[in-house]
């Protein structure tokens, strides 16, 4: 159902989380690359617990190598499950951050969440980033990694947001695509699903936005793409790919958000493919509010989730 207005913490997060993100708009693509990697040189690359309250009581994390290719490449992934808890089910949760920023805390929080929400064992994958690697390095290794978890007895649901959220589309899609077994639910928050940026209320929308930059938009879709020629792949746009005979799913989205056109594109070709993709926006909202803290918004939409992840609809 429509909300009439946002609420005031969701209107002071809206002021504070892009001022402590210290988001602006890149001066050029040049100099935004030559910023990330000297980032990415000097990162921390482990799994951040420090939103979570006492993390090491209650959960339990093992990281596991996943090899890019036959040279040794390889990234990690972390398995989190509540100690002394049988998980019931499994989740492979893809991180946000425009395919440039690693897996953050908040986000931690809401695998812990999911985690203990759903009773289950949450599966991060902590995937190359841009502009050093694009989506060819990422995209197989989390596939393989989906189609091995899936030969297990348990339910196994693809979650992400932004970026990740797209991510989780793309894999979604090629694991279909191989014919094995499937995951049955997908979970997008405000996903990055269409990278040639096509839908023309993009600009518009960006004006409202004040956490996301076309500017940086375009430049990461390039770098992750890696060639002007991939940018419409389903791989790395799956809006744009085929949608008939993925598992239901349900997406948020914010009407504050420079990637919410993307998902209106994402809305429609679901509704054209016969594809069961339940489709929640929230009028005034900002990116990926369901995983923000202390939001009534939030609240509900992790209420909505929980309904879903257990009927597969919010019927």
């Amino acid at each position: 159902m429509p909300r009439s207005r946002p609420s005031r913490r969701h209107e002071l997060l809206a002021r504070v989380v892009p001022r402590l993100r210290r988001s602006r708009e890149l001066d050029s693509p040049e100099l935004e690359r030559a910023r990330l990697e000297t980032w990415h040189a000097t990162l921390d690359r482990g799994f951040p617990t420090s939103a979570v309250p006492f993390f090491g009581r209650r959960f339990a994390v093992v990281r596991e190598e996943l090899p890019i290719d036959a040279s040794g490449r390889s990234f990690s992934s972390y398995t989190l499950t509540q100690r002394r808890h049988v998980p019931t089910r499994t989740v492979v949760y893809l991180h946000g951050g425009g395919f440039v920023g690693p897996i953050d805390p908040f986000q931690v929080r809401y695998a812990a969440r999911l985690a203990t929400g759903l009773g289950a064992r949450v599966v991060v994958p902590d995937y190359p980033l841009t502009p050093e690697h694009t989506w060819r390095d990422a995209h197989g290794p989390v596939v393989d990694l989906v189609e091995r978890l899936l030969d297990s007895p348990e339910p196994v649901a693809i979650a992400g947001d932004s970026a990740g959220g797209g991510l989780a589309l793309a894999v979604a899609e090629t694991v279909r695509d191989h014919g094995g077994p499937q995951p049955d639910r997908l979970l997008l928050i405000s996903p990055w699903v269409d990278l040639t940026l096509s839908t023309p209320e993009t600009h518009e929308v960006t004006v409202g936005d004040p956490w996301l930059f076309v500017g940086k938009m375009r430049a990461y879709a390039e770098w992750w793409a890696g060639s002007p020629d991939d940018l419409g792949r389903p791989e790395v746009s799956p809006a744009l790919g085929e949608l008939a005979g993925l598992p239901p799913a349900l997406m948020f989205f914010g009407t504050r958000d420079s990637l919410w056109p993307g998902g209106t594109l994402l809305g429609r070709r679901a509704e054209e493919a016969g594809w069961p993709l339940t489709y929640v926006e929230e009028p005034g909202l900002i990116h990926v509010f369901p995983i923000l803290p202390f939001l009534p918004e939030a609240s509900r939409a992790w209420r909505q989730t929980l309904t879903f992840m257990e009927k597969g609809s919010l019927a």
